[in-house]
């Protein structure tokens, strides 16, 4: 049996920690990690970012898997290369799901006055800008953000809240959780829903995203 391959990307500022819980078959599936890479500049593009990132799949039509910021990244890695699926995680398909807050943050460029809290006390920061549900499971969290630096971080925040993608892709799967304060499912267009599932059920529930995922694939 010919194993599909599949290509995690984890979420803004997390490694492939993430992933641990997830329960994939390894006689159907080959499974790999993306890393986050350090971007050449702040101001360094998504696009560029993500062609960058797409250098590191080395199989023909991969699924591709991203959580969070992570989910807006493997849709432009798909931009690149062909794949045989698109899943996203706790994310957003277009611009419009983005929160009100992002939009202000955005517009208003507030996110620019607070660099060293970013570097310094993240969980902070994200309580400031993704909801206080972030802070409330930062014991949780700590073991899993474990990509950090100044450079990395403005890079990303910028990159969440200008994400200009207007319309969703073609036959993208969208697992999200009803109650994730970081993106509100109020605003998410037509996703598999998973019940009291927040930002980080990517750990909390695993088991029911990995039944999905095979679901998705075969």
């Amino acid at each position: 049996m010919t194993k599909i391959p599949i290509y995690f990307m984890p979420g803004l500022a997390a490694g492939p920690k993430i992933f641990e819980n997830l329960d994939l078959s390894k006689e159907h599936y080959e499974l790999f990690y993306l890393e986050w890479k350090k971007p050449l500049a702040i101001e360094e593009s998504i696009t560029n970012y993500a062609m960058r990132m797409s250098e590191d799949i080395n199989h023909k039509n991969p699924v591709l898997v991203g959580v969070s910021f992570g989910g807006i990244i493997v849709q432009e890695i798909s931009k690149f290369i062909e794949t045989r699926k698109v899943i996203i995680i706790s994310s957003v398909k277009t611009k419009h799901e983005l929160p009100t807050r992002f939009k202000i943050s955005s517009m208003s460029k507030l996110y620019k006055l607070f660099p060293t809290k970013i570097v310094n006390n993240f969980e902070s920061y994200a309580k400031f800008f993704l909801g206080k549900s972030l802070k409330k499971r930062a014991d949780i969290y700590k073991k899993y953000l474990s990509v950090r630096g100044t450079k990395y971080l403005k890079w990303s925040i910028h990159n969440v809240l200008h994400w200009s993608q207007e319309k969703p892709l073609t036959d993208i799967i969208h697992i999200h959780g009803t109650e994730d304060h970081v993106f509100p499912y109020k605003n998410i267009k037509n996703p598999i829903k998973i019940e009291e599932g927040t930002h980080v059920m990517i750990l909390t529930k695993a088991k029911k995203i990995s039944q999905i995922i095979h679901e998705s694939l075969t």
